[in-house]
């Protein structure tokens, strides 16, 4: 079978990552899986995964591209492909407006963010992360599989001695460190990245060696920044680093002391054996235990809180973490125990292939998919319309000037 699966973007991130695994799982499984999209970060993972890939046009916006379109459309033609997965939503519409609508090759998707867009056409097969999503896309869309988003075991698993990468980021054998691997950017990630820095600085002074770790770079660096100088300087001592991006984390993961994070992250965390404090939006904050667990198979590696503070919610959960490695190790267990026995790699491409033929076997006709894409059209031009208009809105807006709390 002949796969190409496209991608939004090749920075770092949870979903160019699920999807990079993935293929290269499928690849060694027998079949030719080619990655689509435009360059970035993530180009030597696909090269040390040994996949083809094939560049397409920078992306700025979430917009659709003509020239991705036509890009799409001669690959599939040339190449012969089989089936077309493509990851998120902008990519899914280039490609059904292409060699899906007129030619008829098969589509399927990957949604792996907390909402799906209602442009996104409705014929098309949909692959999403929770079983909340499944539940609420169900009644709309034709057809929407659940695979919870895989971790590679192998590869990311706790070592036995952590000195070496404790010493990579300064840590002292007695510093509890606490680490955030993630994308500086407004969306999603700043509101609790920004909560973690003011939760240290809370409880900075009862305990003198705990260290927040922050891994990543971004558009809201310069935040981030201003808001762990506030931090070390009321404390008067470095509490909180910028590290700055990993291409390989795992040496931040071996480092940790406890994780915070959300999605691929929170699971990454999971793998290593690692005691982890789910964040999300909205204050949300939520340690994984043996009885919150089905709280995020239902939703996610995330959440939305009540729109408070999160900031002391999550100082209670750091402080509850630090004086006790006793229970940090046994959550640690827990999680590596429920990322091996749910969320393998082996098994989640085992299941994507199953898909592939399925979808095969289940061709939409271009009556139906004309249709769709009608539909789909409308939806999106609502979509670009509001967009555009929160654009010009923030142009008029004054600069903020940072955290302020």
């Amino acid at each position: 079978m002949k796969i190409v699966v496209c991608l939004y973007t090749l920075e770092v991130g949870g979903s160019q990552i699920n999807a990079i695994e993935i293929a290269a799982a499928v690849a060694r499984a027998g079949h030719e899986v080619i990655i689509y999209g435009p360059d970035g970060d993530l180009r030597p993972m696909v090269r040390d995964a040994d996949l083809e890939f094939v560049e397409g046009p920078a992306r700025d916006r979430p917009r659709l591209s003509a020239r991705a379109t036509r890009q799409i459309a001669d690959l599939t033609r040339r190449r012969k492909i089989d089936v077309i997965h493509s990851y998120e939503s902008i990519p899914a519409m280039d490609a059904a407006i292409g060699s899906h609508l007129w030619r008829g090759t098969p589509l399927v998707t990957t949604v792996l963010s907390m909402s799906v867009p209602k442009y996104l056409p409705t014929h098309v097969p949909l692959i999403v992360g929770t079983q909340e999503i499944v539940d609420r896309e169900g009644g709309r869309r034709a057809w929407v599989e659940l695979m919870e988003p895989p971790v590679d075991t192998g590869a990311n698993a706790p070592i036995a001695d952590n000195a070496a990468a404790r010493a990579r980021f300064g840590l002292a054998p007695s510093d509890c460190a606490v680490v955030s691997i993630s994308r500086l950017v407004p969306s999603l990630k700043l509101e609790g990245i920004l909560a973690a820095a003011r939760a240290v600085r809370q409880i900075g002074a009862e305990y003198q060696d705990l260290r927040l770790l922050i891994v990543g770079d971004g558009e809201a660096r310069d935040l981030v920044e201003r808001a762990a100088e506030e931090t070390n300087a009321a404390l008067g001592r470095t509490a909180v680093s910028l590290v700055g991006q990993l291409l390989d984390p795992r040496d931040a993961y071996a480092a940790a002391d406890i994780v915070i994070g959300m999605g691929g992250s929170a699971l990454r965390a999971m793998a290593f054996a690692k005691p982890l404090i789910v964040q999300g939006e909205c204050g949300f904050w939520l340690p994984l235990t043996p009885k919150t667990l089905d709280v995020f198979l239902e939703q996610g590696w995330y959440g939305t809180g009540g729109g408070d503070d999160g900031a002391p919610r999550v100082a209670q959960v750091l402080r509850d973490l630090v004086r006790s490695p006793e229970r940090r190790r046994e959550l640690g267990a827990f999680g590596r125990e429920v990322v091996t026995e749910r969320f393998s790699l082996d098994v989640a491409a085992k299941r994507q292939v199953e898909i592939y033929h399925a979808v095969l076997a289940r061709r939409t006709g271009f009556a139906r998919r004309a249709t769709s894409m009608a539909e789909t059209a409308a939806h999106y031009a609502w979509f670009r319309a509001v967009w555009l208009r929160r654009l010009v809105g923030k142009a008029r807006r004054p600069v903020a000037q940072g955290p302020g709390r």
